[in-house]
């Protein structure tokens, strides 16, 4: 810290009356900005961006300035409750740590000796860094069943890279992209993954030139120098018509081909199946447009692709990752600054190591569900949400009996949220670890009151891909509230894994550290540490694949008996795969669109969040909301084959009349009703989760892309709703 910025901080405790102030890390989001927390009495007064973190640079989005009305709200879960009476009568009595943990010990022992340990399902959500731990707790089990959002976020982008080049290259925003394509992304709202909005713009502000993918018009399309806004769901061909222009205008690395590509004649081929004049026709964006965007990415040294889940919730989702790192592979900007960066980690025991997944044996690794359907996420240890219903309410291929949820509310966040909440009801024995009692906690038996990010030690971004770690230092206590971690050390030597837990989790964080030769309370001394930075590794050790080179042809695709080779499948409801069923769902329905103050179904309880956005917004353009008759900030419904919604609606011309866009992650704390208004503007209530719609090696469920009808709610609907 420097010595003005020292003064500051002093200065402002001194005016303000402050008592000490923690530095530390937020993860309201995805994680890693730095803060300043303020403590007056023990209890935070102010929260500040660490203008020392080389994540965010001092800057801090609306949900890490609002974390400690959070922490502190009337309505946090503060201590272990049971149910009383049926599930979802909301009636709940408050119990001990003991209690709880007893009894959910209790029935992991009896299920998995009856059952066997696959019966028992955990799951998480976005996680709160806790999936080493929610992993190691599961394979030391002997339960191969652990439910996250890998199917179709983020995972996909790991599980191909791994594949395709070794890990997932990350863009390097340090040394400044000249160019950055934006591909469904919305960098500067979501702050996604190993990202930052505040580093991307900074490029921005350098010069660099902008391509920005996406069907709406956000203000990153506004800015750049082109926008391709694309049918949604074409993602995989519009890539290969951009690879179509590059490979025959022969822009592409030639020396990286000819050294470093494995099925490079192959992938040629391929892509010689998509002329421009194609894939205008499949994607609705202009040739000519397709080819200035080619040649813009591939002439301008160095190049980056700023990559969003919105590709990964499709029916191509692998293809269309692995058509992505082909475009950064073939234009040179693999592993070298300013482009995508292949960053090592500190030299610590990895998220693998801690998740202890060599320590599950093959017969129970063969059991995991969806393993012989989904083989390139099985690879990856994740399941496909349905085979975990269907496993509840049809016992196939055997019975789940018991659930444990950390920071998920599946009945919001998951596809075709009626069979979610038909499974949820119908399980032996559920367990949640939540904030909050969330319309998923309200099915559960018993809801531990899990402790935000103000209220852990913990080692920062332990996951993330960017090369850096940082310290996570516990500012305050609230009630009984508890980190996920804490709770499965203590769970986990209840159920006979003893041996493989510690006394206390910091003895966990020494041993995370350990290699490093340093303990968890002198990282906590220090701001962060970083991996070796080291440029273009593969000239001297190849890629981290079978044939040490960027797998265009994927072999161990080939090996499962997937097709090698990425390519265009049309969605699985769209006015081309199912015409008739457009003429009565005329509209493709896009969904997930994020807003600066919610992450997913959280913070809708937190005041300076939901003042910022009170109700859920659906877009519409002013000629389709003309031809169906609905003014602007009218309730309307968005009707599926699946089901009804509704949303407020909002004009938006920055779309093709032919698409609406709508939010996600939908529930209504304030409603004193049972379920919280979960099914009322619920996009999953609309979304389909049927095995053929989902991508066939990542089981990725297609939830962004389908078909609707939109008319609007009358004045007695909405006086009675």
């Amino acid at each position: 810290m420097t010595e003005f910025m020292q003064s500051n901080i002093e200065r402002e405790m001194a005016v303000y009356g402050y008592d000490s102030l923690v530095k530390s890390h937020c993860r309201m989001c995805h994680g890693g900005c730095g803060v300043l927390i303020y403590l007056k009495d023990k209890k935070i007064a102010k929260i500040a961006g660490d203008p020392d973190c080389p994540i965010n640079h001092g800057s801090l989005c609306s949900k890490g300035l609002a974390s400690a009305q959070m922490a502190y709200h009337p309505d946090r879960l503060t201590f272990p409750v049971k149910r009383i009476g049926a599930k979802g009568s909301g009636r709940w009595a408050r119990i001990s740590w003991d209690e709880a943990l007893d009894t959910i010990a209790e029935r992991i022992l009896d299920y998995k000796s009856r059952f066997g340990a696959e019966s028992i399902v955990m799951g998480y959500g976005t996680g709160r860094e806790n999936e080493a731990a929610i992993y190691r707790f599961a394979n030391l089990l002997g339960s191969p069943n652990v439910l996250t959002a890998g199917h179709f976020c983020y995972g996909p982008r790991i599980a191909t890279s791994i594949i395709t080049c070794g890990t997932n290259p990350i863009v390097d925003y340090e040394h400044h992209p000249k160019c950055i394509m934006v591909w469904g992304n919305n960098v500067v709202i979501s702050n996604p993954d190993c990202y930052k909005g505040e580093p991307f713009s900074n490029s921005v502000k350098k010069g660099a030139k902008l391509i920005a993918v996406d069907p709406r018009l956000t203000r990153i399309a506004a800015r750049s120098e082109i926008w391709l806004p694309l049918r949604p769901g074409t993602d995989a061909a519009l890539a290969l018509g951009m690879l179509h222009v590059i490979i025959t205008e022969k822009l592409y690395d030639h020396e990286f081909v000819e050294n470093h590509v494995f099925g490079w004649d192959a992938f040629k081929e391929r892509v010689r199946q998509y002329p421009l004049d194609k894939v205008e026709e499949i994607t609705w964006v202009p040739s000519e447009k397709i080819a200035a965007a080619a040649r813009l990415f591939a002439t301008t040294k160095p190049a980056a692709i700023q990559w969003g889940v919105a590709i990964e919730q499709q029916i191509t989702c692998a293809d269309n990752d692995r058509l992505l790192m082909a475009l950064m592979g073939l234009t040179g900007n693999i592993d070298v600054p300013g482009g995508q960066v292949l960053f090592q980690p500190p030299k610590v025991r990895n998220v693998g190591q801690f998740g202890a997944h060599r320590m599950l044996t093959d017969v129970q690794r063969d059991k995991r569900l969806g393993g012989d359907r989904f083989r390139m996420a099985d690879n990856f240890a994740i399941i496909n949400p349905k085979c975990v219903w269907d496993a509840i309410l049809e016992e196939k291929p055997y019975p789940v009996k018991m659930l444990f949820f950390i920071s998920s509310n599946p009945v919001i966040t998951r596809a075709n949220a009626r069979e979610v909440y038909r499974a949820l009801e119908k399980v032996e024995f559920m367990a949640v670890a939540d904030f909050f009692i969330t319309p998923t906690a309200e099915l559960a038996d018993i809801v531990l009151p899990a402790a935000t990010w103000l209220e852990m030690d913990y080692i920062g971004d332990y996951w993330k891909r960017h090369g850096y770690i940082l310290p996570r230092r516990k500012a305050i206590q609230v009630g009984e509230c508890r980190s996920d971690h804490e709770m499965l050390n203590d769970l986990g030597r209840r159920v006979g894994q003893e041996a493989h837990w510690w006394e206390n989790f910091e003895q966990a964080l020494d041993w995370i550290l350990e290699p490093m030769n340093i303990t968890w309370q002198e990282f906590k001394k220090m701001d962060y540490l970083r991996g070796d930075v080291v440029s273009q590794k593969y000239k001297a050790r190849g890629f981290s694949t079978p044939t040490r080179k960027f797998e265009l042809y994927a072999t161990v695709l080939e090996t499962w008996g997937y097709d090698p080779l990425p390519r265009f499948r049309e969605p699985p409801e769209s006015p081309y795969s199912t015409p008739e069923l457009c003429e009565e769902f005329p509209y493709i329905l896009i969904t997930g669109r994020r807003q600066p103050g919610f992450f997913h179904t959280e913070n809708r309880q937190v005041p300076w969040l939901r003042e910022l956005h009170r109700d859920p917004v659906v877009e519409i353009h002013p000629d389709a909301a003309g031809k169906e008759g609905i003014e602007e900030g009218q309730w309307v419904y968005i009707e599926s084959p699946r089901g009804r919604i509704r949303q407020r609606a909002k004009y938006f011309s920055g779309m093709d009349p032919r698409i609406v866009s709508a939010e996600h992650g939908w529930w209504f704390p304030e409603k004193n009703i049972p379920g919280r208004g979960w099914d009322e503007s619920n996009i999953n209530i609309l979304t389909d989760n049927r095995y053929e719609t989902c991508d066939p090696a990542m089981g990725a469920t297609s939830v962004r892309t389908l078909l609707c009808r939109i008319y609007p709610v009358s004045e007695s609907e909405v006086s009675h709703g």
